[in-house]
């Protein structure tokens, strides 16, 4: 099981990089969509800007979003059209800054706009302080349901709290299980879609073709440990809630932006 990292990294010694795109097949438009009076990249800029990081880059294919996100006086950074996944629009963005190898990047999704400061702090501090390629967070898994659920994925360590497999399907399977029954705790715990990565690994990510694995479960993660990557995990020390995927989630998001 993922164990708990105490988070020790300021915002000031990594970078925050939001990839964000206009074609989101279950959502499309997303991230100009508005929430409370704001958009959906708004708000996840500024949260990225309350973790006070060193910077703040939203990388996009879309002219329209850059505008947005200038506005609120982040970086922007626009990417081409043909990248097949956020980790790719990443590294290009790291390129044209000039980023060195050595520096860290915390890729913040574009629909996650309550992902809590305290977790952008720790899973750089995570990476900081291990000698893995890539660092991530992950949670209990809160329901049953939740293990046979597709939209929820699984991730699964080694005793040295190392990625193993990441899986939208129910890992490990236990094999006296019955259906969706799930005998005893969960084997497996929820990941969250939190990564940090330093700019070499991006590198040499970009270099890659994207792997049967990652084509078959549509997990952009699983192309770096096809390809030897060391991805270390760590229980997220606070709760984070859900990205926005749907309609539905976008509703549930309005309704607790009320609340607050």
């Amino acid at each position: 099981m993922a164990t708990n990292t105490t988070a020790t990294m300021t915002g000031t010694d990594y970078s925050i990089f939001i990839p964000a795109r206009m074609e989101a097949q279950r959502l499309p438009g997303k991230p100009l969509l508005k929430v409370a009076g704001k958009t959906l990249i708004a708000h996840v800029c500024e949260r990225a800007l309350e973790a006070g990081a060193r910077q703040v880059v939203v990388a996009t294919d879309d002219a329209r979003i850059a505008a947005e996100a200038g506005s609120l006086g982040v970086t922007t950074c626009m990417t081409a059209r043909t990248h097949r996944c956020g980790t790719e629009r990443l590294a290009e963005a790291a390129a044209l800054l000039g980023l060195p190898a050595e520096a860290i990047i915390v890729n913040l999704q574009g629909d996650e706009p309550l992902m809590p400061v305290a977790a952008l702090h720790q899973v750089a501090a995570l990476l900081s302080d291990s000698e893995a390629d890539a660092a991530t967070l992950c949670r209990p898994l809160e329901h049953r349901d939740d293990f046979a659920d597709p939209n929820v994925v699984k991730v699964v360590c080694d005793q040295r709290q190392r990625a193993l497999y990441f899986s939208r399907a129910p890992i490990p399977w236990p094999r006296e299980s019955r259906g969706r029954e799930l005998p005893g705790p969960a084997p497996a715990q929820r990941h969250l879609g939190l990564y940090a990565y330093r700019v070499g690994l991006l590198q040499r990510y970009q270099r890659w073709q994207p792997h049967p694995l990652e084509q078959t479960e549509q997990l952009e993660q699983l192309r770096l440990l096809a390809h030897g990557a060391q991805i270390r995990v760590a229980q997220a020390v606070t709760e984070v809630p859900p990205g926005v995927d749907s309609a539905a989630d976008l509703r549930r998001l309005q309704e607790l932006l009320e609340k607050a």
